[in-house]
């Protein structure tokens, strides 16, 4: 037996070498982890548990059987962060850069179908040069293997996918359909089609990391919803957006012990500008509210006129989608709804409840936002917001104008409450458009058009700009002082903790992608 043994712990020996010392080296001075480095930073110490250490590939074309090395460029297995179960993959770009073959896609699946049957998140760290060459459409196969266990495992459980290397072609897409992607500044990129390619077709000139680099992904297209300065920091990233979450879609989010204190809230009273037109930034407002230094931003360098992250409230976990008067006065645009649409969704999925906190004065104009379908786009919040069912609560700081209105989670679309600040408006525009329609032929005919016109602007203003019109109607459920906020919002949400809805029975809804 002693024999055996011994066999058995020089097998282990080669596995956790990876491709070997001169690789390991190699990943080290690119300022990389390699694949084991990460699951040791990820997971409670002396958690992980293995599985296929000793898989090694099929193939034997173009002298691959001669070239085996245990675990073939992944390791996978389970494990605790903080104690709670996760399923993990960390891609080992020292065996064939990480590529991707028949045996890699079938670990991958393993843990994926394990994660689904026992309802626990899956974290995939990818660093992965593609599908394997040698393979051919055996390893494409495997990448369709797990896009279809990504598709599945959607809104059942978590997935989280670390970019901490390439990530390029058919391999984007199964970290396109997770619930979040972070990428790491300088050493992880994503695209479909490497800068070579560009340049050969469209004959652009562009560098890997200005095509799809953490940078680009996280101000241009929205794909990575967290940029991070070395992987250490996306790591830490992803146990702190694990702690808001449940494990998975039939359990509610996990809670800290909360001792109730003084919630009022004076600062609030003094946020909102005197001048409707003066921005102020929406940050402040989430930051009173929240319980101290727990909100976690999403997308924080991406439509930067919505902002949308996770919070604790009293110890619980909640969602907030905030318009954000500092960044195009707030306004609804293409880019923003999409954001605020994916993180309502993923709110839903997982059942922690929304908080919306609203200051919009309407949709962005132009012919950009029109052929580039602010319709349709802009229709993806609206839906996300009518279709979910968590406890869902509003408060109307400032402006609420047109469409907006409807869209930002009002009462008509099934928001359960709908608190507004003295300070609201809420009104189909505002009082300067709207004199301006309204009372076009009697500003015309003045004799002073300029004094009749702001004269008008008033009567408007004094009208429709305030919140009780809404209020008479229960549109609005209470009219509160902004310092009273956060003891409302806790008070709502405890009362709406055993919400249920049954919704018409369905395969599923056709959302307006």
């Amino acid at each position: 037996m002693d024999k055996k043994i011994e066999t058995l712990q020089n097998k282990q020996r080669e596995a956790l070498l990876g491709g070997g010392e001169a690789r390991i080296d190699s990943q080290h001075k690119k300022g990389k982890l390699t694949a084991r480095e990460r699951l040791h930073f990820l997971l409670d110490e002396n958690s992980f548990e293995e599985i296929g250490m000793l898989v090694t590939h099929r193939s034997t074309d173009f002298g691959m059987e001669k070239e085996k090395y245990p675990g073939d460029g992944v390791v996978t297995g389970y494990g605790t962060i903080n104690g709670r179960l996760v399923y993990v993959f960390s891609q080992d770009f020292t065996v064939f850069g990480g590529s991707l073959s028949e045996t890699h896609a079938e670990k991958i699946c393993k843990i994926m179908d394990l994660a689904l049957k026992n309802g626990a998140p899956v974290i995939g760290l990818n660093d992965s040069g593609g599908a394997r060459i040698q393979e051919g459409v055996v390893s494409l196969g495997g990448y369709a293997d797990i896009f279809y266990r990504n598709t599945m495992a959607s809104g059942v459980i978590p997935q989280i996918s670390a970019i901490m290397g390439p990530c390029a072609g058919g391999a984007v897409y199964s970290p396109a359909i997770t619930d979040f992607v972070l990428m790491v500044e300088n050493t992880s990129y994503m695209f479909v089609t490497g800068p070579n390619v560009v340049k050969t077709v469209t004959h652009e000139i562009v560098s890997s990391e200005e095509l799809g680099g953490a940078s680009a992904h996280s101000t241009k297209s929205g794909v990575t919803h967290f940029a991070c300065a070395n992987e250490i920091e996306a790591i830490n990233h992803v146990k702190q957006l694990l702690s808001y979450m449940p494990q998975n879609c039939e359990e509610n989010t996990p809670a800290i012990v909360y001792d109730p204190t003084d919630e009022h809230r004076p600062h609030l009273n003094e946020i909102i500008p005197d001048n409707n037109s003066q921005p102020y930034d929406i940050r402040e407002v989430i930051a009173e509210i929240a319980d101290e230094n727990t909100f976690l931003e999403v997308h924080k360098d991406f439509a930067e006129n919505i902002v949308v992250g996770f919070a604790r409230l009293a110890g619980r976990s909640i969602g907030i989608v905030a318009n954000q008067p500092a960044f195009l006065a707030g306004v609804l645009d293409i880019h923003s709804s999409v954001k605020g649409a994916r993180f309502v969704r993923f709110c839903d999925s997982f059942n922690i409840p929304l908080l919306v906190l609203e200051d919009v004065p309407g949709f962005l104009p132009g012919t950009d936002q029109e052929w580039n379908a602010i319709i349709t786009n802009g229709a993806k919040l609206l839906y996300a917001f009518c279709e979910a069912t968590v406890p869902r609560i509003t408060v109307i700081t400032r402006k609420a104008y047109g469409g907006a209105y409807d869209v930002m989670n009002s009462k008509h679309i099934g928001a359960d409450m709908n608190y507004a600040w003295p300070s609201a408006e809420i009104a189909v525009m505002g009082a300067k458009g709207a004199a301006e329609i309204i009372f076009k032929r009697d500003i015309t005919a003045a004799e002073d058009p300029n004094a009749r016109w702001l004269e008008k602007e008033k009567e408007y203003s004094d009208i429709f700009a305030n919140p009780y019109r809404a209020a008479e109607r229960g549109f609005i459920d209470e009219v509160i002082e902004p310092a009273d906020t956060r003891k409302k919002l806790i008070r709502a949400f405890k009362m709406l903790e055993n919400k249920v809805v049954n919704n018409p029975r369905k395969k599923h809804g056709n959302i307006p992608l």
